[in-house]
C-alpha cells in the first residue's frame, strides 16, 4: 500500500491531466514505441511550434484522469508506451502532426485514440484529420477563392476604364487562382 504522500502525489497527477484533457479541444494519445532521441527532440519541436502540449504520460494516472474527465473509453488502449498531445488552439495539429511524422519516420508513432472538440474519435478519424492542412492554411485557400472573382472585377472594371478614357488596347487577363 502506498504512503499518503505517494498517493497525493498522485491525486495531483490525475487532477493535472484531467484539467489538461478537460481544457483541450483536441487529446491525441500516442503509441511512441521505437523513437530515437533525435525524433523524440524533432517531434518535440513540432509540437512546440504548434502550440501543442506533448509528454510522455503513465497509463494507469491518465486512464484515472481521463475517467475523470468523463472519457472512460480509453481503458483499452491506455497501455504499453503512451503520451499524450494536447492543444487548446487547432484541433487538428496534433493527429497532423503525428500522421505525418509517422510518414516520415516509418510509422514509428501511431495513433491510439483520441478526442476532438470534446468528442471521443477513432483511430482512423484521427488519421484523417492528420490528412487535413492546418487551419491557417484552410483559411487562406478560402481567402483565395474569395479573392479570385473581386481581383478579375477589379481587372475588367479597370480594362473599362482606360477603354473610355481612350487608353491603350485591353491586356490579358490575370490568370484566376
Amino acid at each position: 500500500m502506498p504512503n499518503a504522500k505517494v498517493l497525493e502525489s498522485k491525486k495531483a497527477i490525475v487532477d493535472v491531466l484531467s484539467d489538461r484533457i478537460q481544457a483541450a479541444t483536441a487529446v491525441v494519445f500516442v503509441d511512441y514505441k521505437g523513437i530515437t532521441v533525435a525524433q523524440d527532440t524533432e517531434l518535440r519541436n513540432k509540437f512546440r511550434e504548434a502550440g501543442v502540449e506533448y509528454s510522455v504520460v503513465k497509463n494507469t494516472l491518465t486512464r484515472f484522469a481521463a475517467n475523470k474527465a468523463g472519457f472512460n473509453e480509453f481503458d483499452e488502449v491506455l497501455n504499453g508506451t503512451t503520451s499524450m498531445a494536447t492543444t487548446t488552439d487547432d484541433p487538428i495539429a496534433p493527429a497532423r502532426i503525428v500522421s505525418e511524422f509517422a510518414k516520415k519516420n516509418k510509422n514509428v508513432l501511431k495513433i491510439k485514440g483520441g478526442i476532438v472538440e470534446g468528442k471521443v474519435q477513432t483511430v482512423d478519424a484521427l488519421n484523417a484529420f492528420g490528412e487535413l492542412p492546418s487551419k491557417n492554411a484552410l483559411i487562406a485557400q478560402v481567402l483565395g477563392t474569395f479573392l479570385a472573382p473581386i481581383s478579375s472585377l477589379a481587372f475588367v472594371l479597370d480594362q473599362i476604364r482606360q477603354q473610355k478614357e481612350g487608353g491603350s488596347a485591353p491586356a490579358e487577363a490575370p490568370a484566376e487562382a
